[in-house]
């Protein structure tokens, strides 16, 4: 899978998953996905991410601490996905 494919199907599990008012192309690479300056995604959203990313690729996160860095932006789950991959390959 091609890297922007991969972070088209993010956005669309964003969008899909947590209900959000945006569509997946206004949803920008680096945009933060929590606080004030993003999103505003909470932590209700960050556990229905989790869930969403184990369903829609297969990848689980085993903490918040992993959450805290791999959830920040698109491209963050975008490297974290692309990681975890590599790691059980």
């Amino acid at each position: 899978m091609s890297e922007p494919d991969l972070r088209a199907q993010i956005k669309e599990m964003l969008v899909k998953n947590l209900m959000l008012q945006v569509t997946p192309e206004q949803i920008g690479d680096e945009l933060p996905l929590f606080g004030p300056d993003g999103l505003g995604l909470d932590s209700i959203d960050a556990l229905e991410l989790v869930v969403s990313m184990e369903k829609t690729f297969g990848v689980g996160v085993p903490n918040s601490d992993v959450a805290g860095k791999a959830l920040r932006t698109v491209n963050t789950i975008h490297d974290y996905i692309l990681e975890k991959r590599a790691a059980a390959a």
